[in-house]
Parts: structure tokens; C-alpha cells; sequence
């Protein structure tokens, strides 16, 4: 983290908790108050079905996705198989709850001071999206408020999750999206982000690497025709760093001052 700070960036992605001591380590030696973390939160942390963590029936909820939502071949890209046939009830749906104590517990590892932004969500906000409890998101996306943090939520299906998750209070939407692919509909995506009225962030911009030696096309492609706001993306080597970098020199208007 050391080595891409000095390389020129200074917001990290911060998955992990492994993640968030590298982060305060940095900050503690570069006392550099620019420096931005995203932390996340999976929001399954905060609901529970029968007493039960929702990650427990996952293979129920798969089941009920691919059959209330007629999108077999979508389930299949974004899940794994399910190994039952078996659906939740409406019945069942409603009595899925918010878990206040799972849900402290999660965010008691994290301080707003810290990484003021938080990525909540993932494949259980779709989960729920689905199973039509958005009422849970704003409840935990409330919590999260109060507490001082900047909310972002975080989906994996775009032309899914944007329609649906919109009525949330949220700072911004974090889905994947690169000129490769995004699930599923690419044209539809796009058309999609273009028209949505609020701030969109690329996660996976580069399609898993594959993209890298073409960054600054997928790069302007995402912020010049897509308008997004911020693109999330995966660094494994100093390398890689330099090549984002130089990149992200042919839009001036994502480089902040720094003080030198």
C-alpha cells in the first residue's frame, strides 16, 4: 500500500480489516489527511431469518430468485447453482428481520473517523433487493447514517440493482461495469447509467485484469461517455499501479492537488 500511495494514489479500497490496519499504518506514517479508505459491510450482517444469518439459506434464496425472477441464466452468472429446489414462501419473506446485535457487531470493528465511506451491500443487498425486502437496506443504510458514515451501496447486477435500490439514502451506487461486460445486458447497462439521475461507481472496471492494457480506453469509456463518478479498481502489483496511473494522467479532472 506503501509503494502505490507514493506511486500517486491516495484512495484505497479497504475489503478487509486486514485491509483497514494496512490503511491506518499508511496514514500514521505519511499524516497525510488527504488519504481516503472505502471500508465494507456485508449487509447479511444485519438480517436474520428464524434466528438464523441469511447466508444459512442461501440455496433457498437462489431457488426463490430464479423462479420469481424468470432469470435462470442470470442466477447461474451471479450465484452458484442451487442444490435445492426448494422457495421461500411470502410468509417466509416477511419474516426475515434486522439483526441489530450482528449488525453492531460488524460495524464496531470500524470507525467513520477512520474511512468515512462505507460499501454496503454486495450479493446479499441483491439477495434482498429480490426478495423484496428493501426495507431492511434503509434500515441498516439509517443506522449507518447515524453513526456518521457515508453510505454506498453496492450490487452486482446493474440493470437489477440501480432501479431497485434507488429509493435508497444513499451517497452513491457501486455496480460492475467495464466496455467487456456487465451483468447482463451491456447495451441495456449503459443506456441505464446514462439516464440514472444519481452518482454510479464502476466496480471492476477492468474486467478482472483483463482490461489493464487498455485502461485508458475503458477509462474513457466509464467517465467520458458513462459519466461515472469513481471506478473501483483491483491492484495486486506495483506494476499494474504504475500502468492505472498513467492511465488516469489523460484525465486531469480525476487527479486532486496534493500538497508536495
Amino acid at each position: 500500500m506503501k509503494k502505490i500511495y507514493e506511486i500517486g494514489l491516495w484512495c484505497f479500497d479497504l475489503p478487509s480489516l486486514k485491509h483497514l490496519e494496512s490503511f491506518k499504518e499508511l496514514k500514521l506514517l505519511t499524516n497525510d489527511e488527504t488519504l481516503m479508505g472505502i471500508c465494507h459491510l456485508e449487509v447479511e450482517r444485519g438480517v436474520s431469518f428464524l434466528g438464523k444469518p441469511l447466508h444459512q439459506f442461501e440455496s433457498k434464496i437462489l431457488s426463490t430468485m430464479k423462479k420469481n425472477l424468470f432469470l435462470p441464466d442470470a442466477i447461474r452468472y451471479l450465484h452458484p447453482t442451487p442444490s435445492s429446489s426448494e422457495i421461500f414462501t411470502q410468509k417466509e419473506m416477511d419474516r426475515i428481520t434486522f439483526d441489530p446485535l450482528r449488525f453492531e457487531k460488524a460495524l464496531s470493528h470500524l470507525n467513520p473517523e477512520e474511512s468515512p465511506f462505507l460499501l454496503m451491500g454486495e450479493r446479499y443487498g441483491d439477495w434482498l433487493l429480490a426478495l423484496g425486502r428493501i426495507d431492511l437496506l434503509k434500515e441498516m443504510v439509517l443506522r449507518v447514517r447515524e453513526k456518521g458514515w457515508i453510505p454506498i451501496f453496492s450490487g452486482q447486477w446493474a440493470t437489477f440493482a440501480l432501479p431497485k435500490a434507488k429509493p435508497l439514502d444513499v451517497a452513491a451506487f457501486a455496480i460492475p461495469i467495464n466496455k467487456k461486460w456487465s451483468l447482463f445486458d451491456l447495451a441495456h447497462a449503459c443506456d441505464l447509467i446514462k439516464k440514472f439521475d444519481k452518482p454510479v461507481i464502476s466496480l471492476n472496471p477492468l474486467a478482472d485484469g483483463e482490461l489493464l492494457k487498455k485502461s485508458e480506453e475503458a477509462f474513457s469509456f466509464l467517465f467520458d461517455e458513462l459519466k461515472i463518478h469513481l471506478a473501483i479498481v483491483e491492484i495486486t502489483t506495483e506494476k499494474e499501479a504504475r500502468t492505472i496511473v498513467e492511465a488516469l494522467k489523460k484525465f486531469p479532472s480525476l487527479i486532486p492537488h496534493r500538497k508536495t
